[in-house]
């Protein structure tokens, strides 16, 4: 797998985030590792990867230009597509381990490792990448900003690889010309190597953002769980 590559714009822009984008504290003061949450498998009113994928066949773009995967990319290709109740886009995933340091997300791990996210928890500190499933969205530009799209820290995302379908949160943000990132814990989840410099997917990864979803505590793995797994059924017409 390619290597994430952060340019310093994108890393300044993501600093400067931390304040505005903070989410309030929450009084339940839930751990990212303090709820895990259950596998996504077969039973009433569980949906499918297939099913998810059913509704996101057709895009219908609402970014005004395409986005790269990788920063070695030649080209352009991934565009961020709408329905009236979600976001989505079609690309690889590269693995995000910046936020706390942790036995698997530190500098020795991973080169471009950076000790902040874009958002934060509600004690009011980095992520934890390691056991928090979240999605990277890049930073607000001309060709997409993800805040008019009714997305911010919080909103919860459904994530599909292969026959699997993992619910987290959209939990930090990255340079303005790539997409296709998610947390070391998400890529776990999934199945998917999540070793930050030579782990991640290549493709087949969809990811499907929740409009107006977002949960608080952004760590709770649960919340995040039981919501997208109730905003999925919706989205299917279940």
């Amino acid at each position: 797998m390619r290597t994430r590559m952060l340019a310093l714009t994108s890393a300044v822009c993501g600093a400067a985030l931390l304040g505005a984008a903070a989410l309030p504290a929450s009084a339940s003061g839930s751990s990212s590792g303090s709820a895990q949450e259950p596998e996504a498998g077969a039973g009433a009113g569980v949906v499918t990867a297939a099913q998810l994928l059913a509704e996101v066949r057709a895009c219908s773009r609402i970014s005004k230009g395409r986005y790269r995967t990788d920063s070695g990319s030649a080209k352009a290709t991934v565009p961020v597509c709408g329905t009236r109740d979600a976001v989505f886009w079609k690309a690889d995933m590269d693995i995000d381990c910046d936020g706390r340091k942790t036995r698997a997300c530190n500098r020795k791990n991973d080169p471009y490792f950076l000790p902040e996210t874009a958002f934060q928890s509600s004690r009011g500190e980095p992520l934890d990448s390691a056991a928090l499933p979240h999605v990277v969205v890049p930073g607000p530009s001309k060709v997409w900003d993800y805040r008019k799209s009714g997305l911010t820290g919080g909103s919860v995302v459904a994530v599909v690889y292969r026959d699997r379908v993992r619910y987290g949160v959209i939990g930090d943000t990255g340079p303005t010309g790539i997409i296709g990132e998610a947390s070391y814990a998400m890529a776990k989840t999934l199945g998917i190597d999540p070793d930050p410099s030579t782990g991640g997917a290549e493709s087949g990864v969809t990811y499907i953002a929740f409009k107006n979803s977002r949960i608080s505590p952004i760590e709770s793995r649960a919340r995040a769980q039981s919501r997208g797994a109730a905003l999925a059924r919706e989205f299917v017409g279940r």
